[in-house]
């Protein structure tokens, strides 16, 4: 067993439950085909990755998807609110004797490689790594152990998110990597990535 581990967060691509936001611009066709994707980039950044890869489903685990299971192990997540899913998905991991875990979503193609790559390395020396989202969240996080207290009492989604992880590791070690922009709104889309082609021929915004 190595002794990294890639956590990818993921939510089950359904028409309607996902990018709700980006969806209120664009439909919820539109916003799913957005999703798939995000998710074909994520399984393309993450692929070649040397660790051992966890893909995490919110709702179902799908069989003979794009997460290959000869690369990718599929997991559930847990029940509650993020910060919940994310604390039961750490303790998983370093209960099966992990000693650097990193967990992504799945909502950035601004992501690359390199950027998970330095978290690990970052590791090394480090407590805890982060990864600044645009929006106040964060895209990325790397632990060495669990710590409850970055989970509980966050307005997830929120412009809050990533100062208050912050301020939970008062005393820790903390290494930062680049903002990056994920995609929640149009406008986010707008400023990432995407394939221009793609923008072009799949989006199509609609007007009252």
């Amino acid at each position: 067993m190595k002794t990294k581990a890639l956590l990818i967060f993921t939510r089950n691509p359904e028409l309607g439950k996902v990018k709700t936001r980006l969806a209120k611009t664009i439909g919820d066709e539109n916003a799913l085909t957005v999703y798939k994707d995000l998710l074909l980039h994520t399984k393309n950044v993450t692929h070649a990755i040397d660790c051992d890869k966890f893909v995490f489903y919110d709702t179902a685990i799908i069989n003979d998807d794009i997460w290959s299971e000869e690369f990718y192990i599929k997991k559930l997540q847990a029940s509650g609110d993020l910060g919940d899913r994310m604390q039961q998905a750490f303790d998983s991991l370093f209960g099966m004797g992990y000693k650097h875990c990193v967990i992504v979503g799945s909502d950035l193609f601004d992501l690359r490689a390199s950027q998970i790559e330095m978290a690990f390395k970052k590791l090394e020396n480090n407590d805890a790594v982060l990864g600044p989202a645009e929006d106040g969240g964060y895209y990325l996080l790397g632990l060495n152990q669990n710590n409850k207290d970055i989970f509980h009492n966050k307005e997830w989604g929120t412009a809050t998110v990533f100062e208050a992880t912050v301020n939970d590791l008062e005393g820790k070690k903390v290494a930062l990597l680049e903002t990056l922009n994920d995609i929640d709104t149009f406008e986010d889309l707008s400023r990432s990535d995407y394939n221009c082609s793609l923008f072009e021929n799949k989006i199509k915004v609609k007007h009252n």
